[in-house]
């Protein structure tokens, strides 16, 4: 998978049909193409807008202001096709008494979700503990339809301070049939880009193939112009009757 188009950020989850969602399909250009629509939960100060961002930019920023939940949109190349993909950033997720606390905000970024990244911490047990109840809750919205998951445990460079065994986390993503990788955000790109290449290696499979495959190639790769063939046909007449008087003459 290669990114090939600079990130653009849409501020808020944009409501399906409005004025944000049509800037966040052209923002992809998704006109054509094929897109993956990823959701990224987990509980506050798990790093889930920096694992976004890591992954989109290839860069790490340390502090970032309270999340909003930006939508952030980009291109992407896999297996020789040209992707657009929107990376849904979501605020962090309480446990009440009575369970998760889900906002319908949160719960409408899911249903609009093809894949889901599940974020905590290895420095926060309670982040760990989510982990089963997000995944049921995910599966919930989805009912009839197994969505695509991972399970990512993030600040794996803090082992100084760890609260949970990553093996904790690789078992539970077993158990849920989920694929798990364990990151630094701030160390480790390619451990980040993993994550998120099988995601949508598993939803561009899933997905019917572009019905416009030759078009969709021409935008990446020119192709050369086609003569016209009344003039091909034009030029070999008059070749052809070149040839004969040249003949006749002799």
């Amino acid at each position: 998978m290669r990114l090939i188009q600079n990130m653009c950020t849409i501020a808020e989850y944009p409501a399906p049909g409005s004025a944000a969602a049509a800037a966040a399909d052209y923002c992809v250009g998704a006109a054509g193409r094929r897109l993956v629509k990823i959701a990224v939960v987990g509980a506050s100060g798990v790093g889930k807008t920096a694992l976004v961002v890591r992954f989109l930019t290839k860069r790490f920023i340390g502090d970032y202001e309270r999340n909003a939940g930006n939508l952030y949109t980009r291109q992407v190349q896999i297996e020789g096709e040209t992707l657009a993909i929107q990376v849904q950033d979501t605020p962090g997720i309480q446990v009440h008494e009575n369970g998760l606390s889900c906002n319908e905000q949160l719960n409408r970024c899911i249903r609009w979700a093809d894949a889901v990244v599940i974020v905590f911490s290895i420095t926060d047990y309670k982040s760990y503990e989510l982990i089963g109840q997000l995944h049921q809750h995910v599966q919930q919205l989805h009912l009839g339809s197994r969505l695509p998951v991972v399970v990512v445990a993030n600040k794996a460079d803090l082992l100084h301070i760890k609260q949970v065994d990553p093996q904790l986390g690789l078992q539970l993503a077993s158990m849920l049939g989920c694929s798990f990788y364990e990151v630094s955000v701030s160390e480790n790109y390619n451990d980040v880009y993993n994550a998120f290449h099988i995601l949508c290696k598993e939803v561009s499979h899933k997905q019917p193939p572009s019905s416009t495959p030759e078009k969709r190639r021409t935008s990446l790769i020119p192709r050369p112009k086609s003569p016209n063939m009344q003039d091909l046909k034009r030029r070999f007449k008059q070749a052809l009757s070149a040839k004969v008087r040249t003949v006749t003459s002799v």
